[in-house]
């Protein structure tokens, strides 16, 4: 009895040694993810099981019982199987503005323009706004409505006899505003300018701006940004961001003055979201970064610019080759002339920079593909983007290879447009419309975003439109022109690694690999194996920024 006493009590002291010893061996890190199925997004499209972070990074990943062994943390995820992805990242959005248009009217799916006008009712109400105090409102599409036409100001006027009403289009490129808006700009009939149109009937004034007409009302409205403001209103913003799983926004054509707001609320820790800024086409931004050159911290890369070529589709400002087929005679219309984008190209080329430039039509893409080309002259690594890419002739596709001019397209434009996109082109142009696979194949890889708040801020309505080119009520049958449909593997890279390779960040972010930002995602259900429809019900568990939870949704 005494030897096993005496054995009971040797193992009892040995036991805690082992384990003390066996703890010892394994490297403390911050937190380990583990029993998931992990898409790392790597060249090999791996799949692993768990990872370990360390300092904001990723320290290891692998198989469960190998992590675990090697490392130990307080902070454990048990996955339970869940699926976890790379943050996404939006290629193409409007981040700033978004949050501001949170703070606005907002007038997104409106069935007409009577329920615009019952809206901002409602706003005015619920805000409490004083007569003379500015009414600002965004969202409204007349391709939704019964009545396929621009408003007229009329109901503003009457309505709103004591407030200045802006109301911008649903793409930013039209708005209409009232009578006490107009006399404010100082606006009369027959006013016309370069790159927009203000829209005039039987010598009256119909509130409708076009393009750089909108920039001759929105002038005069007061800057509400400060930054008490701006910490709200980002604040929300980022929110909705990370409840849809982005981690990082490529925020397109921002002034100097929004990119410090930024970086100062980034850095006091009140704005976690990661940022890529494309600077607007203006003097004051050139002078300045120019100058200094590219900007990057933690959370910041001020990389670009951000040029316009022409407008939109749905306002038919979109710059075609031939007239279009709703509206013959009209061409729609360049914003700059062609001479100037020669110019600032050459200045862009001798910097750092990024030119991205916004182009929808047929011949405003030939003007920037042609434009790039007389500079780039040839393979590069420059990755030059040409932001939208709508509408490409089909002798045009060729260049975007033949120069590395990537395409950064969005796929819910697709969706919300095939609609009417062939009544505006016809049967024939608009075979080479929202043609991401053809555009795909020219250099092996297509950045995604959705150009929110233009479209919904969702990286899953992108997947699913990407693969499906259905909306959510599987309409139309097969797809539209399911022929440039991607993948589902090359949906996700577009939101992931390419998009980063888009910035230039694909060797910190954009994939679950050593060394690189412990940006990810947790998901319901996995997008990679499930029946498509099921995508757009799929929510997001959580969302993780550098190792911290930013976003966790309530089982």
């Amino acid at each position: 009895m005494r030897i096993i006493s005496l054995l009971r009590r040797l193992f009892m002291l040995g036991v805690p040694a082992i384990l003390l010893q066996s703890c010892a061996h394994k490297t403390a890190v911050d937190l380990i993810l583990y029993n998931s199925l992990v898409y790392t997004v790597d060249s090999a499209f791996t799949r692993q099981e768990a990872f370990a972070i360390k300092d904001g990074k990723i320290l290891d990943i692998g198989m469960s019982k190998d992590i675990l062994n090697a490392y130990s943390s307080l902070q454990k995820i048990d996955a339970r199987g869940k699926p976890v992805f790379p943050g996404f990242t939006d290629a193409h959005a409007h981040f700033y503005s978004y949050a501001l248009g949170l703070q606005e009217a907002d007038l997104v799916g409106t069935s007409s323009w009577m329920e615009c006008i019952e809206r901002i009712q409602k706003y005015i109400q619920n805000k409490k706004i004083a007569p003379g105090e500015w009414v600002i409102g965004r969202g409204w599409d007349q391709n939704d409505w019964d009545l396929k036409e621009f408003p007229d100001r009329e109901l503003l006027d009457r309505n709103f006899p004591q407030n200045p009403v802006f109301l911008s289009r649903i793409d930013g490129h039209a708005a209409i505003v009232n009578k006490m808006a107009i006399d404010k700009a100082h606006i009369l009939p027959g006013k016309k300018l370069a790159g927009g149109q203000v829209e005039n009937r039987n010598g009256r004034l119909t509130g409708i701006l076009i393009d750089n007409a909108v920039g001759l009302v929105r002038q005069w409205i007061p800057d509400a940004a400060n930054l008490n403001f701006l910490k709200k209103a980002l604040s929300e913003a980022q929110r909705n961001c990370f409840e849809v799983g982005l981690t990082t926004v490529e925020d397109c054509g921002l002034m100097k003055e929004q990119v410090d707001q930024i970086d100062s609320l980034q850095k006091s820790g009140d704005l976690k979201m990661k940022i890529v800024a494309l600077l607007s086409d203006a003097k004051s931004n050139y002078d300045y970064y120019l100058k200094k050159g590219p900007y990057k911290s933690a959370r910041l890369n001020v990389i670009g610019f951000k040029l316009y070529a022409d407008g939109a589709l749905g306002s038919r400002g979109a710059c075609l080759l031939a007239p279009y087929r709703d509206k013959p005679g009209w061409y729609g219309f360049l914003l700059s002339r062609p001479q100037y984008y020669d110019s600032i190209l050459q200045v862009i080329a001798q910097s750092s920079f990024q030119a991205c430039t916004h182009a929808i039509g047929d011949s405003g893409n030939r003007t920037i593909l042609r434009a790039y080309a007389r500079v780039l002259q040839g393979k590069n690594d420059r990755r030059w983007r040409i932001e939208h890419a709508q509408v490409i002739d089909k002798n045009d596709f060729e260049w975007f290879g033949k120069y590395n001019i990537i395409p950064s397209v969005q796929p819910t434009h697709a969706t919300s447009d095939m609609y009417w996109a062939s009544d505006r082109l016809g049967p024939e142009r608009v075979k080479g419309a929202y043609a991401f696979r053809q555009l795909l194949e020219q250099n092996g890889w297509i950045p995604l975003g959705t150009d929110f708040p233009v479209e919904d801020i969702s990286p899953l309505k992108t997947f699913y439109a990407a693969v499906s080119r259905q909306d959510a009520k599987n309409f139309p049958p097969g797809g539209f022109q399911p022929e440039n449909a991607l993948s589902r593997e090359q949906a996700l890279r577009g939101m992931t690694i390419w998009a980063a390779k888009g910035a230039f960040e694909e060797k910190e972010k954009g994939s679950l690999e050593k060394g690189k930002s412990a940006d990810f995602i947790i998901l319901e259900d996995d997008i990679m194996k499930c029946q498509l429809p099921q995508v757009l019900k799929t929510k997001i568990l959580a969302t993780y920024i550098n190792g911290e939870k930013v976003f966790g949704r309530d089982n």
